[in-house]
């Protein structure tokens, strides 16, 4: 297992144990991230800022590996993150919405580019209409 792999792995940790502050030290200061629900995240205290919302949101958060790859300096995930939404979630207006206690179940898949220990580009990608769906938080067909 190479450095990009480990860091990966120790995000992945950080994150369903909501630990901001492992986070904050896998990324490098001047990090950028590109997500589908915040797009383009730059800079470490940003980017730890995105996950806690999302760890604030869902708490209690698990994330099933399906499968798992390392090219040079590039770890990729892919699998499935499951938990409740118990928090309040962020929009990009700045208002949130409420908690809707529903389950979610989404596959996604991550990318993570590591120099000198740390992640200095990160992206995530999953389906943002199915999040919403199991949310309760689409109109009905």
């Amino acid at each position: 297992m190479g450095e990009a792999r480990a860091v990966m792995d120790r995000l992945t940790e950080a994150v369903t144990h909501s630990d901001l502050k492992a986070i904050a030290d896998l990324y490098a200061e001047d990090a950028v991230a590109s997500t589908p629900d915040a797009g383009e995240v730059r800079g470490r205290d940003a980017i730890v800022e995105y996950w806690r919302t999302m760890t604030d949101s869902m708490p209690e958060a698990t994330f099933t590996s399906l499968n798992k790859y390392e090219i040079g300096d590039t770890a990729i995930d892919e699998g499935v993150f499951s938990g409740v939404n118990t928090g309040p979630i962020p929009l990009p207006t700045g208002e949130t919405l409420p908690p809707t206690g529903k389950t979610v179940s989404i596959l996604g898949v991550d990318f993570a580019t590591v120099r000198d220990g740390r992640i200095e580009s990160y992206r995530l990608y999953y389906d943002q209409m199915q999040f919403l769906e199991q949310l309760g938080l689409l109109p009905e067909a």
